[in-house]
């Protein structure tokens, strides 16, 4: 027979938990379960994630990541004060490095505006005052709201708190086969029957779906993210977070140099594509088979080339060579030299959702639903800074699909 709930959660990341939270919030009587196919949180993107709360600029007034980036922000950083979680204040600033980027600066200061974040245009005497070894062009723009939080403990805290109330976390309990008619989900833990699901399922989001038939226009591509950490007698050149201006057609933000809750000084991510969705090491964790689809994803959206995509590859590739991954950094911080930049074990992947129709990667969060679940296909960053709010606006997409009983 299994077990019953009236909400089942597939996915023990930062969205799946904060969806269980504001669910229990509204539900306080009702049964929800959360499948985790991992033996704990924290062993993906949320538990590898910067830390860094970023402030709301990146993204156009109007937009859901505007919303929720700003009002998640203000209520993670409330989270942490209430829970005693370390979170720094620091600011960052993203700087102009040639003279293309100043267009974008002004972008960025007219999202600002729609979006109520703080910030302060500064010349480059200004940027130097905060950040004394930046190398910026003539002007760059400090966000006086974005902090670094320490994710895992987040993630910890989160954990504790929904099982004090009475919301089921269940590990090793991943998806592998969906009864529709009958609302029932197989695991190697045994079988759910749920009233609504919600599939907060990260990486693996579009595959949950496809059980579903929901999704069939998206895959969800892998993207490695690896990082260089500062040499110990360097670590003090970074204050806090030096960011570049991004290419505002794409979702990465670009090379970044960031201190961490720990105090360490990590430079990157790149944006590579991966050979799996859990390829963290050279060859640990790629799936040929999924490599292969990867890659025929890959070249379509290369041929393609919608938003300059092929300059994006080519770019990344190059970054896999630490002199390519040192020009990067220079342009922040000029006077890093290669024997500056010490290799670390810090690595990500991001899932990237693309429109394999139309050989588009998408910008915003994308929601895609049935009468009895939700399935969250894009929860990419600013996902872990989003969390609380993004939870919020996914359960009132949902609040017209009352569970039905589960038993």
């Amino acid at each position: 027979m299994g077990q019953s709930t009236d909400y089942l959660v597939v996915g023990a990341g930062i969205v799946g938990l904060a969806v269980a939270r504001e669910l229990r919030k509204r539900y306080p009587k009702l049964r929800i379960t959360i499948l985790e196919k991992e033996a704990a949180v924290g062993h993906h993107a949320s538990g590898r994630n910067s830390g860094v709360l970023h402030s709301g600029i990146y993204y156009g007034g109007g937009t859901v990541k505007a919303r929720v980036c700003t009002q998640g922000a203000r209520r993670m950083k409330a989270f942490a004060a209430e829970h005693g979680i370390h979170c720094h204040h620091t600011g960052k600033i993203i700087i102009a490095t040639s003279p293309e980027d100043l267009a974008t600066l002004e972008r960025l200061q007219e999202n600002a505006r729609h979006n109520g974040v703080r910030i302060e245009v500064l010349d480059e005497q200004g940027i130097r005052q905060i950040e004394p070894f930046a190398g910026v062009f003539q002007q760059g723009i400090y966000c006086l709201d974005t902090a670094v939080i320490d994710a895992k403990a987040v993630l910890y805290k989160l954990v504790a708190l929904l099982q004090d109330d009475d919301v089921s976390i269940v590990f090793n309990a991943q998806v592998i086969a969906v009864d529709i008619p009958a609302r029932t989900v197989k695991t190697p833990q045994g079988e759910w029957h749920y009233g609504y699901l919600f599939n907060c399922a990260g990486a693996f989001a579009d595959q949950v779906a496809r059980y579903f038939e929901r999704g069939l226009d998206y895959a969800l591509l892998p993207f490695k993210g690896i990082y260089f950490k500062l040499h110990p007698q360097r670590n003090p050149m970074v204050r806090a977070n030096i960011y570049p201006v991004p290419n505002m057609g794409q979702p990465f933000l670009g090379v970044h140099v960031t201190r961490s809750i720990h105090g360490e000084v990590y430079a990157g991510p790149t944006a590579i594509p991966a050979l799996g969705r859990e390829n963290y090491g050279m060859l640990q964790g790629a799936k040929w088979g999924e490599s292969w689809r990867t890659g025929y994803a890959l070249s379509r959206m290369y041929r393609a080339n919608r938003h300059n995509f092929r300059k994006l590859v080519h770019s990344e590739l190059g970054k896999y060579r630490k002199k390519d991954f040192l020009a990067s950094v220079n342009k922040l911080l000029p006077d890093l030299t290669g024997e500056d930049l010490v290799p670390c074990d810090k690595v990500g992947i991001r899932p990237q959702l693309v429109n394999i129709r139309e050989n588009r990667l998408e910008m915003e969060f994308i929601l895609e639903q049935s009468p009895d679940s939700l399935h969250v296909l894009n929860a990419i960053s600013p996902a872990f800074t989003s969390a609380l709010a993004l939870a919020e606006w996914i359960v009132d997409q949902a609040h017209h699909h009352a569970p039905r009983p589960a038993t």
